[in-house]
C-alpha cells in the first residue's frame, strides 16, 4: 500500500502532468499543502524531495516551490563527425550559418548563448601520453560553454586540447576572440593544414561533481555522461582531446553503424 507521502506527490505529479501546475508555476506552500492533504508538514516535503529528485519541481530559498521548466534535449548521433568534416571545407557564409549545437537540437542561431575561454597550460601524465609528446608539453585549453537564451544551464561542459605549436602557425587559432569558429575544431585544424581522418568517442557515466550539478542545473540523484573524444589525422596523430561533460537528463546518444552485406 503506498505511503502518504507517495499518494501526495502521485497527486501533484499527476498536476503537473496534465498542466493544472504548468511550467513555473510556483507551488502552495508547505503548510498549505499541508492543510489540502490533511497530513503534517514532514510527509509533505518528502512527497516534495520525491518531485525534486524526478527533477519535475525546482525549491528555490527565499523564493518558493517552482514546477520545472523542461529543458532542450539533445540528441548527439555520430553522423555528426561526417557532417563536420564536410562542413569544413564550405565557404564561410555556409560554415557560420549553423553550428554543432544548432544540429544537435533543432534550436538556431539566434536562439544560443555561447562562451569560449582558451589558456596555455603544461601536458599533463594522461594528455601527454594522448598526444605523444613530453609531460609539460605547452597545450592550448579551450573551454567552451552554450545555453538556449531561454535557459540558465548549458547544454554541456566541454574541454578541447590542441598541442600548441601545432596550430601556433595560425595566430587566429589562439584567439579565444574568434569564437564561435564557423565550422569549429575541423576547420580552425584545416587552416593549418590537418586532416582529421578518425575520430574515437568513448562514453562512460557517473555522479556529477558539486561543481557540475550547480553548472549543469542538474535535479538530484542525475548522472552525467562522459564523452571522451580523440581525433586522429590522416597520419595517425593525435590531434585533438575533448572532454565533453553532457546532463543525463536531457542528452540521448544515437550511434548508427552500417554494416556491408555479404
Amino acid at each position: 500500500m503506498p505511503k502518504a507521502y507517495e499518494e501526495i506527490a502521485d497527486d501533484l505529479r499527476r498536476s503537473i502532468r496534465t498542466g493544472g501546475l504548468p511550467p513555473g508555476a510556483r507551488l502552495p506552500a508547505e503548510t498549505e499543502l499541508a492543510r489540502r492533504f490533511g497530513k503534517s508538514v514532514p510527509t509533505i516535503r518528502n512527497a516534495l524531495r520525491m518531485l525534486s529528485a524526478e527533477g519535475l519541481i525546482d525549491k528555490r530559498h527565499g523564493s518558493g516551490t517552482f514546477v520545472r521548466r523542461p529543458r532542450t534535449r539533445t540528441l548527439r548521433d555520430n553522423t555528426r563527425l561526417q557532417w563536420d568534416k564536410d562542413r569544413a571545407r564550405m565557404p564561410e557564409a555556409t560554415r557560420a550559418a549553423t553550428g554543432a549545437t544548432e544540429h544537435e537540437t533543432g534550436l538556431v542561431l539566434d536562439d544560443l548563448v555561447f562562451f569560449a575561454r582558451y589558456r596555455e597550460l603544461g601536458a599533463p601524465g594522461d594528455l601527454a601520453e594522448a598526444f605523444g609528446v613530453a609531460p609539460g608539453t605547452v597545450l592550448l585549453e579551450r573551454t567552451y560553454r552554450t545555453r538556449c537564451s531561454a535557459e540558465p544551464a548549458p547544454f554541456s561542459l566541454v574541454s578541447s586540447y590542441l598541442v600548441r605549436d601545432l596550430i601556433a602557425a595560425n595566430p587566429a587559432l589562439l584567439d579565444e576572440t574568434r569564437e564561435p569558429w564557423p565550422g569549429g575544431t575541423q576547420h580552425q585544424l584545416r587552416t593549418v593544414g590537418i586532416e582529421v581522418a578518425r575520430v574515437e568517442e568513448r562514453v562512460t557515466a557517473r555522479p556529477p561533481t558539486p561543481e557540475e550539478a550547480r553548472e549543469l542545473d542538474l535535479p538530484a540523484g542525475t548522472s552525467v555522461i562522459v564523452l571522451r573524444k580523440t581525433s586522429y589525422d590522416i597520419h595517425g596523430r593525435v590531434v585533438d582531446v575533448s572532454v565533453v561533460t553532457l546532463p543525463g537528463d536531457r542528452t540521448e546518444l544515437l550511434f548508427t553503424t552500417h554494416l556491408e552485406r555479404w
